[in-house]
């Protein structure tokens, strides 16, 4: 789904997929002496970087259960609580409202009570959130319940990948953010399988258990160093440093290039949401703006919200089978797109993704249309789950992770902050239209929502081939020269 999709690092940058953990873990073999010591001395600063990692993706795995929670439970809790259909999808896209709130303070919060402190934040109103849900007797309580949890896993978007990228070494980082990935992905993929076998009430108690181990392990682990630099907590800095770096390792010339990096981003002029729209910046912004209204309105959160009923609708038959699948198929999909990140470019892969997308709402389509006109009935349920499992995957190997990419790469760097603002809510805005208004056009016309939703792909390959340079292998200073052409790299930098 993109809202999973879009927490990779905006402003680190960087994503180097599967392959960067997978290398950086395996360290070769050499005949020189000492290797088996410096090995070991690098297996025991991994360990700690890796526990702090694990401790954070379970905001990850959170953030996964709130977005998976809808799609499963939405005709038990229409039944149970007597909710009209504008109101379940009231409570089905509002979480996108409250991540919205969640991400645009979600800075703010981390940089004032430091990365723990806004993952304990973050925890506290997941919870909140979930016991409101648990207990809820009708529509408000569980509307409030479903924004508390929406703004919890908004500010998670944010401070988790940041918190990863802050603590990981160069050669660990792309690798850990994919685990980030992974785990969300993972966690929406669990709550699809639990909704089919536990009651929407005790559904929303298993999403309390991610925050508890999130709250238990915080006390664990060290603060990020890079914020407590920033902070000006010096030996703060240092032992947290040197903790994640292992206490025989050298730790001098990072520290000095942490401090270093904080002059520069310092230095450099603080830009405003009303600078990108000068002519210099108004190309990125364009591709950047474009690339998320496609990734949404091509339907991604109003399928996945409520797959479970447009399984249903196919076929009495298809919910179960068509809701299993699709949480099987999301975790070894997301692993390929992390693989073929860095092989295949940017640009191909969003476009073949876009491509897939678009046969799969067309197959979903044509299934729909067959049944309204009572054709080929014992191919429908076929060709919708096909069309669903087809669209899913096509999205999860590009269009999910590849704009986020492609942000972090196309605007210069003192501009990055208000881009991501501007992005971010873009995206959050985008999730909510689509995820209110899905149950509605499928009222209107099931076919005619998958075929609005096919042609949406089809623009978004006329807009990436067109519009979106490739950003793979190039350096900033490429990339700037490339999107303006008749601007020096250098000068649209800075």
């Amino acid at each position: 789904m993109a809202i999973i999709e879009q927490h990779k690092n905006f402003e680190n940058g960087e994503n180097n997929g599967l392959q960067a953990l997978e290398e950086s873990l395996l360290v070769s073999s050499s005949d020189c002496e000492g290797c088996e010591k410096a090995v070991k001395k690098s297996e025991s600063s991994l360990w700690m970087v890796l526990i702090c990692t694990l401790v954070a993706v379970c905001g990850s795995f959170e953030f996964g259960s709130c977005v998976g929670y809808s799609a499963p439970t939405q005709s038990v809790i229409r039944e149970e609580l007597h909710l009209s259909l504008p109101q379940y999808s009231m409570f089905g896209s509002i979480l996108t409202i409250g991540a919205m709130v969640g991400a645009v303070t979600s800075g703010p919060i981390a940089d004032f009570i430091g990365r723990k402190g806004a993952m304990r934040v973050s925890a506290t109103f997941c919870i909140t959130g979930w016991l409101a849900v648990y207990l809820s007797t009708g529509a408000l309580s569980l509307d409030s319940g479903r924004v508390l949890t929406g703004y919890g896993i908004g500010v998670f978007s944010y401070v988790v990948p940041v918190f990863i990228a802050e603590i990981a070494p160069k050669n660990l980082r792309g690798g850990l953010t994919t685990l980030n990935q992974l785990m969300i992905v993972t966690g929406a993929s669990i709550s699809f399988l639990l909704g089919t076998v536990i009651t929407w009430r005790n559904l929303a108690l298993t999403g309390i258990i991610p925050c508890v181990f999130l709250i238990v392990g915080l006390w664990f682990v060290p603060e990020s160093p890079r914020w407590l630099a920033k902070v000006g907590n010096e030996r703060g800095f240092l032992v947290a440093l040197q903790q994640l770096r292992g206490k025989d390792a050298d730790i001098s010339d990072e520290a000095t290039e942490i401090r270093e990096y904080n002059e520069t981003m310092q230095s450099l002029p603080k830009a405003k949401l009303v600078d990108l729209f000068q002519s210099k910046y108004i190309r990125p912004v364009i591709i950047g703006v474009g690339l998320m209204v496609f990734q949404q309105f091509g339907g991604i959160n109003g399928i996945g919200f409520y797959a479970s009923e447009t399984f249903a609708l196919a076929g009495p038959s298809s919910r179960k089978t068509g809701t299993i699948s699709y949480a099987c198929l999301q975790i070894p999909i997301t692993v390929v797109g992390a693989m073929l990140m860095d092989k295949s470019g940017r640009k191909p892969l969003i476009m073949v993704s876009a491509g897939g997308t678009f046969l799969g709402c067309f197959l979903a389509g044509i299934s729909f249309f067959l049944k309204g006109h009572g054709l080929l009935l014992e191919w429908i349920p076929i060709l919708a789950i096909l069309g669903v499992l087809t669209y899913i995957a096509s999205f999860s190997i590009g269009m999910g992770a590849v704009p986020w990419v492609i942000m972090s790469e196309i605007f210069p760097i003192h501009v990055k902050g208000a881009a991501g603002s501007l992005v971010v809510l873009v995206n959050w805005l985008g999730a909510w239209a689509v995820s209110y208004t899905f149950n509605f056009l499928m009222s209107w016309s099931p076919s005619g929502t998958f075929f609005v939703y096919s042609g949406f792909s089809l623009l978004t390959i006329v807009f990436v081939a067109k519009l979106v340079p490739e950003t793979k292998g190039k350096t900033l200073e490429e990339i700037q020269a490339t999107i303006n052409p008749t601007r020096k790299g250098l000068e649209t930098l800075y």
